[in-house]
């Protein structure tokens, strides 16, 4: 019996041995990928912060960006860019040349972003800047300039967008600093699209006047249509019969200068021009180049034009619309300030490429 019982017994811790192996295996396994305390999950770490074979792939490894792609975006944003480095897991928020990202995403090895628009699209380098903590995306801010006899002011006497005392614009938080970055890189903007080529034109003359080549019509009741007109061969648009500015301004159709010539123009030729109407409900679908006409005072004949500039959703899902304009000079004016606040019961619609 005692034999007997010393082989069952043998049997028993054999297989409680066995057990404890496998168990043993899998903590060694858990250690390794997530446990801190565990001694190959220690090892790993010692790893990482050294050098080590795994310190690539290691969310301990210090913050780097080791390359970004892709290296050249257009001006007009809008394209996933990933940075790739070391220890990046953190990475919560980016900016790009100051200007908050989009749909940032991290793993250890790589942040992706949505890039946002250039600033004032203009092609150059741009500070590439990744945070620990989240950045929130703001609207661009409008500056006004009347330095080119712009003061008819939109064809309507009122308060000009700097001076209204109310506002449907929230107040934007501060963008980070990017010395306060755990990486940075650099990425180039350069005007690779139509839309890119239109908006630098539109950025580049919406206070200083390109005289030279097409003259002001502010003399003659706004230079507005005449601004648009010029972003639009910015864009490729050619000049014909029915649509023109030559000597500079002194022969021009009226088309090219004049709102409630251009409107329906626009109109008529919108299958040529790959254009559509669109109602003002219907701004999610407006885009950077579309074009926006509005009427003070609701007599369905438009008294002012801008170029967009920006569309921004908030986050409560309200889409706003920004453009840039002559009569009054600006690069970011608020379309629902100037129905609202400078124009109160004014309406607008749009003409958005197809394209």
């Amino acid at each position: 019996m005692t034999a007997s019982f010393t082989r069952r017994s043998l049997l028993s811790l054999a297989g409680v041995a066995g057990i404890g192996f496998a168990v043993a295996a899998c903590s060694r396994g858990d250690d390794a990928t997530s446990s801190p305390s565990g001694s190959s999950g220690s090892s790993r770490s010692s790893e990482a912060a050294s050098g080590g074979k795994d310190g690539g792939s290691s969310s301990s490894a210090r913050p780097a960006a080791s390359s970004i792609e892709p290296a050249q975006v257009p001006l007009a944003g809008g394209v996933t860019v990933t940075v790739a480095g070391t220890g990046l897991a953190e990475v919560r928020g980016v900016t790009v040349g100051g200007i908050a990202a989009r749909d940032v995403r991290a793993s250890a090895t790589k942040v992706t972003f949505t890039a946002p628009h250039q600033a004032m699209y203009t092609p150059g380098s741009a500070d590439v800047a990744l945070f620990t903590t989240a950045v929130a995306p703001s609207p661009s801010a409008n500056r006004s300039s009347d330095g080119n006899g712009s003061a008819a002011n939109d064809g309507q006497a009122g308060a000009t967008q700097d001076q209204a005392t109310a506002t449907p614009t929230p107040t934007a938080a501060p963008v980070p600093d990017a010395s306060t970055a755990v990486a940075t890189t650099t990425v180039a903007y350069a005007a690779l699209t139509d839309v890119d080529r239109q908006l630098a034109y539109a950025m580049r003359y919406w206070s200083d006047y390109n005289l030279a080549e097409y003259g002001t019509m502010n003399p003659i009741g706004g230079d507005c249509a005449n601004y648009v007109s010029q972003t639009l061969v910015a864009r490729g648009w050619q000049q014909r019969s029915d649509w023109y500015n030559r000597a500079g301004g002194a022969q021009h159709s009226a088309t090219w200068t004049y709102c409630p010539a251009m409107d329906p123009w626009m109109t008529a030729n919108a299958a040529e021009f790959g254009l559509t109407r669109r109602s003002l409900d219907e701004r999610s679908k407006v885009r950077v180049g579309d074009i926006v006409f509005y009427d003070w005072n609701d007599n369905q004949s438009p008294d002012h034009v801008t170029i967009v500039s920006e569309v921004f959703t908030e986050p409560d899902g309200t889409v706003r619309i920004k453009s840039a304009s002559h009569n009054q000079d600006g690069p970011y004016r608020d379309l629902d300030e100037m129905i609202t606040v400078q124009h109160p019961g004014g309406t607008a619609w749009f003409h958005t490429f197809d394209a």
